[in-house]
């Protein structure tokens, strides 16, 4: 009896064949709850915004054996009881606040002092009025609709515009659900989450176009075959950069997680944890969704083409099941020998058919020319007959 093959094994060996597109659904559903909890909780208690964003007053000062209990009561009659008070790994308390009068400020930053049993030259104000708040705001609105448009027009002319579409619903999905987890979380958004927010767009729709490199290429010709439908095609092109996808994805998201785990709550340095948050949703978002919401919905989009739509009703008509081909077995069809560079979706490989056709599929009959020509289009070359002298 064959020992069976590990999900390792068949991964790096191109011996997958997930339906990504029969499963969509469940996909969709489980995003459509992740975003829904999130909207409800931006609804319901919005995003904690630093005083970046709102304005306000932080006062920062080195209070090792302070806590956040005796700061709070003694903050309390300035009308400073819901202060953020923040405490981290090295010692250091930080206060914010909305803003307050300079006579005010100075009165806080004495009773902070006397708390934290030092001088109160040692206790760092940060004043930010709320216009220059406004200001970071409307300057990341403006780079996010800038990118919306260039991106679509990239891909509309590298592409086609329903990939396009496609790609932009999934930098979309990962806005809504990367905001709603900060929402959640109650993690301050800073200009640095901002930063981090624009950066992880860019990584998922670098994911996304890696993908839909693959589906182009295992779609040309597929109308003329008519071998497999636009759904098949589709789940060998995910199949095919699975790997690479996954590695990607862990090689960045490792320095991410450490970022946050060490160097926020391990080392104190809890400015990194906003930034970490932010950095680590969007890159598990991003990989998510370049697989289980750009290509689906690329492939609700594309078989509703005409001719997309004819190949999948004959191939129904024939009652032939197809059996779901991998990466390695559309690299031999191919005629690239192992197939196991190809099959983890090497450059330049193909998992195209003969003379640059669609992927044959197991299962699905395959038309052979009743005739083949002699010599050196195909076949074995007539001898020449010798000539008697």
């Amino acid at each position: 009896m064959a020992k069976k093959s590990s999900l390792r094994h068949r991964l790096y060996h191109g011996e997958t064949s997930f339906d990504f597109i029969g499963r969509q659904r469940v996909f969709f559903v489980i995003s459509a709850i992740i975003i829904a909890a999130g909207i409800f909780s931006l609804v319901t208690q919005g995003l904690n915004l630093g005083i970046d964003f709102k304005g306000g007053v932080s006062w920062t000062v080195k209070a090792q054996h302070t806590s956040v209990t005796s700061v709070r009561d003694a903050i309390r009659p300035f009308g400073l009881g819901e202060a953020t008070i923040q405490t981290t790994g090295n010692g250091f308390l930080k206060v914010s606040s909305k803003h307050l009068a300079q006579d005010k400020q100075n009165q806080v930053t004495d009773t902070i002092a006397k708390v934290a049993n030092t001088q109160p030259n040692q206790v760092s104000v940060n004043d930010v009025g709320p216009s220059w708040g406004k200001a970071v705001t409307n300057k990341a609105r403006t780079a996010l609709i800038a990118f919306f448009i260039l991106i679509s027009v990239y891909i509309s002319f590298r592409f086609e515009w329903k990939m396009a579409i496609a790609a932009i619903v999934a930098v979309i999905h990962d806005i809504l659900i990367t905001v709603g987890v900060s929402s959640i979380s109650r993690f301050e958004v800073t200009p640095a989450t901002v930063v981090a927010f624009l950066t992880i767009l860019g990584y998922s729709l670098y994911d996304t176009i890696v993908v839909f490199d693959r589906i182009e290429e295992n779609t040309r010709g597929l109308s003329a075959s008519g071998r497999m439908t636009y759904a098949e095609t589709v789940n060998l092109s995910m199949n095919q950069v699975l790997m690479r996808s996954l590695n990607t994805s862990f090689v960045a998201i490792l320095p991410v997680a450490s970022v946050l785990g060490i160097g926020a709550y391990v080392l104190g340095a809890t400015a990194l944890q906003d930034f970490g948050l932010a950095l680590l949703v969007g890159l598990i978002t991003g990989a998510y969704s370049s697989i289980f919401i750009a290509s689906p919905v690329l492939v609700v989009l594309k078989e509703r083409e005409p001719r997309y739509a004819a190949i999948r009703q004959r191939l129904a008509t024939k009652g032939a099941p197809a059996t779901p081909l991998t990466p390695a077995a559309a690299a031999v069809m191919a005629g690239g020998g192992g197939g196991a560079r190809a099959a983890r979706g090497g450059d330049g490989e193909s998992a195209a058919g003969p003379e640059g056709g669609p992927p044959l599929v197991p299962g699905r009959p395959r038309t052979v020319p009743a005739h083949r020509p002699h010599g050196r289009q195909g076949g074995r070359p007539r001898p020449r007959k010798k000539r008697r002298r």
